[in-house]
């Protein structure tokens, strides 16, 4: 019989918080508001806690709990996930963590061209079967906890450039990253559109000159700090009842400086 070095003892008495594995490819569907599913490929992390006495965790375990649920992972049972990581390593605390691109199809302004727009989402679940959940969710049961990430790119243009100089103003490419716990289904699109709604303007796959031109004179109309966006944001996740606890980041890539402007905005609830 093959010697199971990872159950040996271990004296240093020291704990892991999470010991696992980090950045597996794997097939996931996610749910998709116009189409219902969409299928993509994610960077998926599971970890548990180890105990001080423990000298290590068994990798294959954490691939064999995806292999059950292979061809089906989703939003729907990340719970069922969780739960069997619990169970298989007899564990306090459960994380998964998976990350992927998610495709929307967008309409350019005035051709009315229309391409797919790429943005990087995450799901970000835990299980810690000692404590109840931070927020309710109706995907995920006791002890669970869920938050929905969303990293939106947008174009901003600063509002101190367009007020101090004779002509134009200095714009950037920007990102807002949304993270939302609800107590129901926020789609992915909701949050896309209204960190979209509070930048200077969107970003497109394809544009022509036409819709350029819209685009950049919309820009210039609307300037936004990474200030005003981050706290705009903000107050649309406040007013929606479905949220119970959000986190809102705003970064710009100045164009001209060599550092970037960054705001966070963090919900006061639970």
């Amino acid at each position: 019989m093959l010697k199971d070095i990872q159950n040996s003892h271990d004296d240093r008495k020291i704990p892991i918080w999470k010991a696992g594995i980090k950045n597996l490819l794997y097939p996931v569907n996610v749910l998709d508001r116009e189409n219902k599913v969409q299928h993509t490929v994610a960077r998926v992390s599971l970890y548990v806690d180890l105990p001080h006495h423990f000298k290590g965790t068994h990798m294959s375990r954490f691939v064999e709990i995806l292999n059950e649920q292979r061809g089906n992972i989703s939003l729907r049972n990340i719970g069922a996930i969780l739960t069997s990581m619990i169970k298989k390593f007899d564990c306090s605390t459960a994380h998964l963590e998976i990350r992927f691109p998610y495709f929307v199809e967008k309409t350019a302004p005035v051709s009315k061209t229309k391409s797919l727009m790429d943005y990087q989402c995450a799901f970000l679940a835990s299980f810690d079967r000692q404590h109840e959940p931070r927020a309710p969710s109706t995907a995920l049961g006791t002890g669970q906890d869920l938050i929905v990430e969303v990293v939106v790119p947008v174009a901003t243009l600063c509002p101190c450039s367009k007020e101090i100089s004779d002509q134009g103003a200095h714009s950037q490419r920007s990102w807002i990253t949304l993270r939302v716990r609800s107590h129901e289904l926020v789609w992915i699109e909701e949050l896309i559109a209204i960190a979209e709604a509070e930048a200077s303007s969107g970003l497109y796959s394809l544009l022509k000159r036409e819709d350029e031109k819209k685009v950049t004179e919309q820009a210039y109309a609307r300037p936004r700090f990474a200030e005003d966006m981050a706290r705009a944001v903000a107050q649309k996740l406040r007013q929606d009842k479905r949220i119970v606890w959000f986190q809102v980041e705003s970064e710009n890539m100045e164009s001209i400086h060599n550092h970037n402007a960054y705001a966070m905005v963090v919900s006061a609830k639970a």
